[in-house]
C-alpha cells in the first residue's frame, strides 16, 4: 500500500514530521515502513528553507525502495534553467529573468555547484507519471492524449536527454504543449477584461481548470481551481468543447501542483486527490493513505500541523 505526498518546497521538518506521523522510522539514514511505500509527487525544490536536507531524505528513501517519484514542474523548470539553447551559447531553455531568478533562488543558493549538479542529474531520472496496479499518480494533470504523445518520445530519447528537453522546454516544440499539461495542468483564457493575481503576485488571464470534471453547467468561476476568479459567466463553447473529465470508474489519480487553501483535505471528485496544500505559503505539507479502495475517503488524509 502507498502513502502519497504533495509538494514539499524544501520544508524539511514539514516532511519529517509527516512520516513519522504516518509511522515511517528512520533506519541508517533512510526513512521506512515495514508495510507501505510512499509516493511523492514532485516539486522538492525552491522556494523553502531547507532544500538540501529534503534531497537527503527523499533520494535515499528512492534509492532504497521505501520509495517512488514523480517530476514535478519545479524540477523540469531547473533542469531547463541550466540547459542552454541548442545554437545559442549563454541563452538556456527557461530564460534567466528576474522572475524565474527569484523562482530558483533558493535552489542555487541553498545548494553547491557539486550538489546542484548532483540533483539535476538525479531530476533527469524521475519518471514524468506512475501508472500503477491501483492507482495513477502524476504532478499536476492526467491527460491520455499528452501522455500518448509523451510516453514514445520519452522511449525514443531514453529519457530525459538534453534533446527531450529542447523539444518539452522551447515554445513550438513538439512536447511543449503536452508536457506542459502534464507537469503544470489545463489552463484557459480569461473572458476579455477579467484577470486575477496568483499567490506570487503575478497578474493572470489565464486559469488553471478543473480538468477532472465536466464542464456542463459550470461557469469560469466554479471550473476554476483558484478562489480569485471573479467572473460567473457560462464557460465559451471552446473551453467546454476541449475538456477530457477523467472518468470515474478509473484509477484513482494523485497531484499536487496546485496551491490548495490550507482547509480540511477531501477528495476532489470520487476517485481524485491534489495534495498540495501549500506548505510553502503558511499551509501544511500532506499525505494520502491509499489502502486499495477505488473511491477515496476524506479520513484518509493525513497532514501536519
Amino acid at each position: 500500500m502507498y502513502d502519497l505526498i504533495g509538494d514539499i518546497h524544501g520544508h524539511s521538518d514539514h516532511l519529517e514530521q509527516l512520516l513519522c506521523k504516518l509511522g515511517y522510522q528512520r533506519s541508517q539514514g533512510v526513512y521506512r515502513h515495514p508495510e507501505r511505500q510512499v509516493i511523492f509527487l514532485g516539486d522538492f525544490i525552491d522556494r523553502g528553507p531547507k532544500i538540501r536536507q529534503v534531497l537527503e531524505t527523499v533520494r535515499p528513501m528512492i534509492d532504497e525502495g521505501a520509495a517512488l517519484a514523480v517530476m514535478g514542474n519545479h524540477e523540469l523548470n531547473a533542469l531547463a534553467y541550466h540547459t542552454e539553447k541548442p545554437g545559442s551559447p549563454g541563452e538556456f531553455l527557461r530564460p534567466h529573468t528576474p522572475k524565474n531568478e527569484k523562482q530558483i533562488w533558493q535552489t542555487v543558493t541553498q545548494l553547491n555547484p557539486g550538489e546542484l549538479r548532483e540533483a539535476l542529474e538525479w531530476f533527469r531520472t524521475l519518471p514524468l507519471w506512475l501508472d500503477l496496479p491501483g492507482l495513477r499518480a502524476v504532478h499536476a494533470c492526467w491527460c491520455e492524449p499528452a501522455i500518448s504523445v509523451v510516453a514514445p518520445e520519452l522511449e525514443r530519447h531514453q529519457g530525459i536527454t538534453p534533446e527531450f528537453l529542447h523539444s518539452a522546454c522551447g515554445e513550438g516544440g513538439k512536447l511543449f504543449a503536452p508536457v506542459e499539461t502534464v507537469l503544470k495542468g489545463k489552463e484557459v483564457p480569461l473572458p476579455v477584461g477579467v484577470s486575477f493575481q496568483d499567490r506570487d503576485g503575478h497578474a493572470r488571464t489565464r486559469t488553471r481548470i478543473r480538468w477532472y470534471l465536466s464542464p456542463k453547467g459550470h461557469s469560469y468561476r466554479s471550473y476554476a481551481l483558484t478562489d480569485e476568479i471573479a467572473s460567473d459567466r457560462p464557460l465559451e463553447s471552446a473551453v467546454a468543447d476541449a475538456a477530457e473529465p477523467y472518468p470515474s470508474d478509473a484509477k484513482p489519480v494523485f497531484f499536487g501542483h496546485y496551491w490548495l487553501a490550507p482547509n480540511r483535505p477531501q477528495p476532489l471528485a470520487r476517485n481524485v486527490a491534489c495534495l498540495d496544500y501549500s506548505v510553502a505559503k503558511g499551509g501544511f505539507l500532506c499525505a494520502y493513505r491509499w489502502n486499495g479502495e477505488q473511491e477515496l475517503d476524506r479520513n484518509n488524509f493525513v497532514w501536519t500541523t
